[in-house]
């Protein structure tokens, strides 16, 4: 890890796990390259420590087995303390734009499901509208995908279907496909946009997460990290 945006990462990481983890928590953990930094500073900080986790990809929970972390599968009354985990863009009233690793359904999931969700990202993912600067992720059902891309389209987003490996479509972790939709503009109403697209048959879930982030952690190559706390006006 040597270019700057990977050190804004892991110093918005580490800060948020000296702030805000502590032992004997319930952590649910996030996906992406800035949760593995944030899965990393906990095991570095903690070492060895019993916490209980449960992990929204199989590759965070591979890399938090690997460093020592005790992962188990979602149980039915499962609540958690804290939720730590990036996005792909964060609006000044904190509603995000996530999905970009793939696992934007379980994410989604295990933030409804905590106490708290605490965002980490670099100052470049700070936007003034969700939909400046990264597409809609929407986890879809293979077999309807046809009919959304159509669906979608009409209803004036540019529709990409994710790639995988060797040109096949990327699947999630819930043997899903993503599509990717680029709005004709900057979102002004992201709930609404949220609703309007779950609507269509075949939506599993979108990447627009609307009154779930209460603080944000925002770092900068240089070490420096800045703490962003909802509005009070903003929903739970």
């Amino acid at each position: 890890m040597d270019g700057p945006q990977d050190r804004a990462k892991a110093a918005a990481a580490a800060r948020s796990v000296e702030q805000c983890v502590r032992l004997g928590q319930r952590l649910a953990l996030g996906t992406g390259t800035t949760a593995s930094e944030a899965i990393r500073a906990i095991a570095a900080r903690f070492p060895g420590a019993p916490f209980d986790c449960v992990a929204s990809s199989r590759a965070s929970e591979e890399e938090a087995r690997s460093l020592g972390l005790s992962v188990r599968p979602l149980a039915a009354d499962d609540r958690f303390d804290l939720m730590i985990d990036g996005a792909d863009e964060v609006s000044p009233s904190l509603d995000l734009t996530k999905g970009g690793g793939g696992a934007l359904f379980r994410e989604k999931l295990l933030a409804h499901l905590s106490a708290e969700l605490v965002v980490v990202v670099d100052a470049s993912k700070l936007v003034r509208s969700l939909g400046e600067r990264f597409p809609i992720p929407v986890e879809v059902v293979p077999f309807a995908r046809p009919a959304l891309v159509r669906e979608l389209s009409a209803d004036g987003y540019r529709v990409s279907l994710r790639p995988g490996p060797e040109g096949t479509p990327y699947r999630t972790d819930n043997g899903n496909e993503i599509l990717d939709l680029l709005p004709p503009g900057p979102i002004a109403d992201p709930r609404g946009t949220a609703r309007a697209i779950r609507e269509h048959v075949g939506v599993v879930e979108t990447g627009l997460f609307c009154g779930l982030a209460r603080r944000v952690f925002v770092g900068h190559p240089d070490g420096r990290v800045d703490e962003i706390v909802a509005p009070p006006s903003a929903p739970a």
